[in-house]
């Protein structure tokens, strides 16, 4: 194996710590078998072996068994290009609620617990607060007076034409129905505010007890209150989220910022979960931070149970997605800045034991996708009927780089 050896050799002492660990058992199986050729050195060797192609590495049957050979064929697959994000799970603005109440009260009621799902108008709690009497008083009071203010202001509109009153006495008759229309007016928007219908409001059903309900569908994240608790204006009594419209808030570096648009597909794991999750670009930013960084936000496209807002993801945006001829990412090694795969030559037979040939081939190596990486492959390679090593070729690689020390 004159100059083969001597090349492999080279190979070998220049990479002499490059091989993993897991590979020398198979190298020990293979160190086994030559030299005990080399004890009987006055056996006759043929002239194949002598002569074996530089790209040419050979195994017994029992050392292919024990190297965990397998074979298949280059397949066609969509591997997808794709950039690396990180970021976490959020919601739109519209889709998180914050819930006060905006003149304060004690909480008399409340059985809301973390986790509730609730819909929009449902009651949370109900807050008791004397002023809340204080307003619907005043504002059936004025509105009573209004509507003897309107009844003045029309006869008083009606004699005038005749000449009846002057115009002064029309002029104060219409100052005050105005002003009672806007007393009555900002009484209506007072009760709105702590949640009592004016429209419904009358003498027999004033109470000092008002409702909380929820602005949103959604769930509620935060529970701050409990019975008997005073709360003030500014105090937030529970937090609402509708999980259904979750976003993704990703950070892009500033050197991809055009290689991602809208309506691209998303895909991230959460928690370092195998499950994959998807999402959709909605929107990307329009201004770089002082990190040299943009938020872009992708829709989560799918309702899942344990994603959360808050929680942390690990996400990739497909660039493109491409149909191309593919091999498991373990059948492609590497050396001297070059990839390799190993397929088969032929089955023959050396001193009545079986060998199996395996050549050694370079490939150009594309993108890496979901375990397959496209192959771009010598002109001539019939995918049709060209086996390859999918499973042992670091082995085999192995067996060819240490040849030359082996050799007699």
């Amino acid at each position: 194996m004159g100059k083969f050896s001597k090349n492999i050799s080279q190979m070998y002492n220049r990479k002499r710590f490059w091989l993993p660990a897991g590979i020398w058992p198979v190298v020990f199986i293979v160190m086994l078998f030559v030299p005990g050729a080399c004890k009987n050195s006055t056996a006759s060797v043929t002239e194949e072996e002598e002569n074996l192609p530089p790209d040419i590495v050979e195994l017994r049957d029992d050392q292919a068994r024990l190297a965990n050979i397998e074979f298949g064929k280059v397949e066609m697959h969509h591997i997808s290009e794709t950039i690396p994000l990180n970021g976490k799970v959020t919601v739109a603005p519209g889709d998180l609620a914050t819930i006060c109440m905006p003149m304060g009260g004690f909480i008399k009621h409340t059985s809301m617990m973390p986790g509730d799902e609730v819909r929009r108008g449902q009651v949370l709690a109900v807050v008791d607060n004397p002023d809340f009497v204080d307003i619907q008083q005043n504002y059936l009071e004025a509105r009573n007076n209004l509507s003897y203010a309107e009844a003045e202001f029309k006869r008083h509109s009606e004699l005038y034409k005749d000449d009846v009153y002057s115009e002064k006495s029309v002029q104060e008759v219409t100052v005050g129905y105005n002003n009672l229309r806007a007393l009555v007016r900002s009484y209506e928007q007072k009760l709105l505010l702590i949640g009592i219908d004016p429209s419904k409001l009358t003498a027999d059903n004033i109470s000092s007890s008002v409702y909380v309900t929820s602005p949103i569908d959604g769930y509620i994240t935060s529970v701050k209150i409990n019975t008997g608790k005073y709360i003030n204006p500014a105090d937030v009594m529970f937090e609402v989220v509708n999980r259904k419209k979750l976003l993704l808030e990703l950070t892009l570096f500033e050197k991809d910022a055009d290689k991602v648009r809208q309506g691209q597909d998303v895909v991230f794991h959460i928690n370092n979960e195998s499950e994959v999750h998807h999402a959709r670009v909605s929107r990307t930013g329009k201004s770089i931070g002082e990190d040299n960084t943009f938020i872009i936000y992708a829709a989560v496209e799918s309702m899942c149970e344990n994603v959360l807002p808050g929680m942390y993801v690990n996400a990739s945006v497909i660039k493109s997605d491409n149909l191309v001829t593919s091999l498991p990412s373990e059948a492609i090694v590497s050396f001297d800045d070059k990839n390799y795969i190993f397929v088969y030559e032929r089955d023959k037979t050396e001193s009545g034991m079986a060998f199996t040939e395996f050549r050694m081939v370079e490939v150009g190596k594309g993108v890496t996708s979901s375990g397959y990486t496209e192959v771009k492959l010598p002109e001539g390679f019939d995918l049709s009927v060209t086996r390859v090593v999918f499973r042992g070729a670091y082995n085999l690689l192995s067996a060819m780089k240490n040849a030359g020390e082996m050799a007699c």
